[in-house]
């Protein structure tokens, strides 16, 4: 799958799974994205599609607990989004129909979340709906041209090994500059500005990196599984080198889309 296996359609598999694999990443995200979308004291905003919650820390953490709403189609990720954020109004719902009033909120951010919505159309409408008019809306989806450069290298890996691997790697929507701010435009929001969003995650070692591919329950977690030993040990020692043979701890960069529009 695609740089944007980071949430949406992958609800099932856990905080724990998810924060291992591509979580790490969010949280710098959420930092880039809230600065982008101008986030300011006494503001009130949600967290459409918050998965975990790490888009949802940030904003408590500039705005406090009680100025901050939050919303995922997930059981288990609204459990753990409300575990992580005390204070916070966390609901359970599709971002087609957020379960909040009209007018609720000065900005709503969606990380993460567009290229898995069922109709982005109609979420946007309502991400506009529960936003007052001159609020602000904001939203980023992985660069899905091998932004996210641990998926990137990974499936590079793959197709060195495996040739039909090439298949398995999905386009996602909005993952390339500008559609989101397409969108935007399309759903009539106004003053609409895109960009990239530049982040980076740290790995202990190449265990820590390699260890959540097998692990995840998403697509790749399950393209791992479904390997002989022989094969996956191959992909491992191909993503090894490709990342430069690490003795001890290294980083690697993301990049993703993002569009800023007004109510």
């Amino acid at each position: 799958m695609s740089p944007a296996e980071g949430q949406g359609g992958l609800r099932d598999s856990g905080s724990d799974s998810y924060d291992r694999f591509i979580g790490r990443y969010s949280k710098p995200l959420a930092v880039a994205l809230v600065d982008a979308a101008g986030i300011e004291r006494d503001m009130r905003a949600l967290d459409v599609g918050c998965g975990p919650g790490a888009l949802t820390v940030e904003l408590a953490r500039r705005l406090g607990p009680g100025s901050v709403g939050a919303v995922d189609p997930s059981d288990t990720f609204v459990e753990a989004c409300a575990q992580r954020n005390p204070g916070v109004d966390v609901r359970v719902g599709p971002a087609e129909a957020l379960p909040f009033s009209p007018g609720s909120f000065d900005a709503a951010l969606m990380q993460l979340v567009l290229n898995f919505v069922d109709d982005p159309y109609a979420s946007v409408a309502e991400v506009r709906r529960v936003v007052r008019p001159g609020g602000t809306v904001a939203a980023c989806v992985w660069d899905d041209d091998g932004g996210v450069r641990m998926l990137r290298l990974f499936w590079e890996a793959a197709v060195a090994v495996d040739p039909c691997a090439a298949g398995e790697n999905k386009v996602m929507r909005f993952g390339h500059d500008g559609e989101i701010g397409d969108l935007f435009r399309e759903a009539g929001l106004s003053d609409v500005a895109t960009g990239s969003l530049e982040v980076q995650a740290a790995y202990v070692d190449f265990d820590d990196l390699w260890n959540p591919f097998v692990e995840w329950a998403g697509p790749v977690g399950q393209f791992c599984r479904s390997l002989d030993p022989e094969r996956l040990a191959a992909i491992r020692e191909q993503l090894r080198m490709r990342v430069g043979a690490p003795a001890g701890s290294f980083t690697l960069p993301a990049r993703a889309w993002y569009a800023t529009g007004r109510v």
